[in-house]
């Protein structure tokens, strides 16, 4: 199949989406530029920031983005390129960005609440209740599958001879093992990270205190991005993954307390600067070599492997891509930092809709680059490695298949190319994890809330929540594989997404809108996820998994809750409204 039909068939439908679709959604719920945004009203300075839009859909894309739309593509293309390209198309326009721009458009409209207290409102406090123990449950198992996954790649090496380099004309520090000389990829990309969370503060006084040009902001942008990748050929970074584990709980743990325009802001629109430029890399790779009548070698369809390695294609394949077509956690960044941001109401539209766009021409890219640039025997020996003793690493995968693709399409050397690879996905892993660490945080001071009348002081301290993520976090992430934890928390991804949708299409019943564009989809997700946990606790009841067969036990239940709340508002919404109206007329009388 030729490159250039994938792209352009997937782009236009994209275009028409957002130019079509996602002002249909607007007129329904209401977009009114004229009502002032939380960021505005409240405007406290620490969360609630009014940002420039080009800002806030840099902190939103990367944090989003991060390395999802990257790996979960990696890992399902073993299904067959067609099956993988269907469903991030088709689920990123109908599914995904509706999700997005919907749940970021509740959240601001119900004052920069999270999706949990949005649930509050539309479900009643047990709907509250379920929806945050569930959303603080799947943070933490994305946090330890990131955090896995990043301890893995950022010790990455590979064998300089399919670098297509001699050890006498490489930039890379290398080693040498059994008589194979390896170059080490990922200490490159850790010096990166260093020096671009180190300059991060920086950048936020010049934005933030300073007010400087947007121009001027992105050169200063571009240029750390630059230095930090030249620091890292000639200082690469080496240490162990446990070690590497260790420094970034403590970054995040930091992380999750300091100001956003400190170090989560700039942190993102450095970062993001790396994936625009590779995704502008890729697609520019892609034409190339698709003028060139390049076609793609991965299998169009290779379902028998795909059902050997990772389950059933429904419903594993659509759990498997975690984000690219559609993801719980983008409902979490709208509702936790994103919707504190914005300075119009019309960006919750242009951030929400669009960014979810972009990820999925991400993910789109991802596939076609791994088509092309690695052979299906070294992707599967990276990605599905046979040997017990040799642990997954989709990252380097996707890293290797971009640094072929660069070298075909712009003739970029190909060890140059893998060590920008690896680049584009390490710096959004970090900051996919503080923006998480972050959100479990502000989860955490709410569930105190419920659970304590009087909540006492310590549990009301940011270090305390902050470090309660963290630990789990890193208990969860030490004692489990990343190949192990990613269907896991695939399947708590969409099942949050599933269950945002719900939420969502019971406000839109109470308003008395039309709901069927985000109830659809939701009823698709509820299906899928659900029989997904069913087949996954099959899988851990077989290797003996206690801890994660307790966590699948209590996403079954946690889901079915929220599935009953949802049920009960749908056959009574005109009580759920009335009951609404009563404690309005309260939260208006309070002093």
């Amino acid at each position: 199949m030729n490159v250039l039909l994938i792209l352009a068939i997937s782009v236009t439908l994209f275009y028409i989406a957002g130019k079509v679709y996602s002002k249909y959604i607007s007129r329904i719920l209401g977009e009114d530029p004229s009502n002032p945004t939380p960021a505005v009203t409240i405007n406290d300075g620490r969360d609630y920031v009014p940002t420039k839009r080009y800002v806030v859909f840099a902190h939103h894309f990367s944090s989003i983005a991060g390395a999802g739309p990257i790996i979960g593509p990696t890992m399902a293309i073993l299904y067959g390129l067609v099956p993988a390209w269907l469903w991030i198309v088709f689920g990123g326009i109908f599914i995904g960005a509706v999700h997005d721009f919907t749940s970021l458009f509740l959240s601001m409209r119900e004052g920069g609440k999270s999706m949990a207290e949005v649930a509050r409102k539309t479900l009643g406090n047990t709907g509250f209740k379920l929806f945050i123990s569930f959303s603080i449950m799947m943070l933490i198992l994305i946090t330890s599958s990131f955090l896995s996954a990043t301890a893995i790649s950022l010790t990455s090496v590979w064998p300089l001879s399919k670098l297509g380099v001699s050890l006498s004309n490489t930039m890379l520090h290398t080693v040498t093992t059994n008589g194979v000389t390896y170059g080490r990829i990922g200490g490159i990309a850790s010096t990166s990270v260093i020096f671009i969370t180190a300059m991060s503060p920086l950048l936020g006084w010049l934005i933030f205190k300073k007010s400087i040009n947007i121009i001027v902001s992105y050169i200063i942008a571009s240029l750390i991005c630059i230095a930090s990748i030249l620091l890292g050929i000639y200082f690469p970074v080496s240490l162990s993954p446990f070690i590497w584990m260790i420094i970034i709980s403590i970054y995040v743990f930091i992380a999750a307390g300091t100001p956003v325009w400190a170090i989560l802001q700039p942190r993102d629109f450095i970062n993001v600067q790396i994936l625009y430029a590779g995704i502008i890399l890729m697609v520019l790779s892609l034409l190339l070599t698709g003028f060139r009548g390049v076609h793609i070698t991965m299998p169009n369809f290779n379902v028998a492997d795909g059902t050997k390695s990772l389950g059933l294609i429904w419903p594993m394949l659509f759990i498997t891509i975690a984000c690219g077509a559609i993801s719980g956690f983008h409902s979490l960044v709208a509702g936790g930092t994103t919707s504190k941001q914005l300075s119009n109401e019309a960006d919750a539209r242009k951030i929400g809709f669009n960014a979810m766009l972009l990820e999925s021409v991400l993910a789109v890219c991802v596939l076609l680059s791994i088509g092309i640039g690695l052979s299906f025997f070294d992707y599967k020996s990276i990605v599905w490695p046979i040997n017990a003793g040799v642990k997954s690493n989709p990252i380097l995968g996707f890293s290797l298949a971009a640094g072929h693709l660069f070298n075909q399409g712009l003739e970029i050397p190909i060890s140059l190319g893998t060590v920008f690879g690896i680049l584009l996905v390490e710096g959004f892993v970090i900051t996919t994890l503080d923006a998480s660490i972050r959100l479990n945080r502000y989860l955490f001071e709410e569930l105190w809330t419920i659970l304590f009348k009087n909540t006492p002081s310590l549990l009301k301290k940011y270090w305390f929540n902050s470090g309660l993520a963290v630990s789990l976090m890193m208990l969860l992430g030490y004692s489990n594989a990343f190949s192990v934890l990613w269907p896991i928390f695939g399947t708590a991804n969409q099942l949050l997404a599933a269950l945002g949708l719900l939420t969502v299409s019971s406000w839109l019943l109470i308003k008395g809108k039309k709901y069927f564009f985000a109830l659809y989809p939701a009823l698709f997700m509820i299906v899928t996820t659900i029989t997904s946990l069913i087949i996954l606790f099959g899988n851990y009841i077989q290797t003996k998994n206690y801890i994660l067969i307790l966590v699948d036990i209590l996403m079954i239940a946690l889901s079915i809750g929220v599935i009953i709340m949802v049920i009960k508002t749908f056959i009574k919404p005109d009580k759920r409204k009335a009951i609404i109206l009563q404690e309005s007329a309260q939260e208006s009388l309070a002093p």
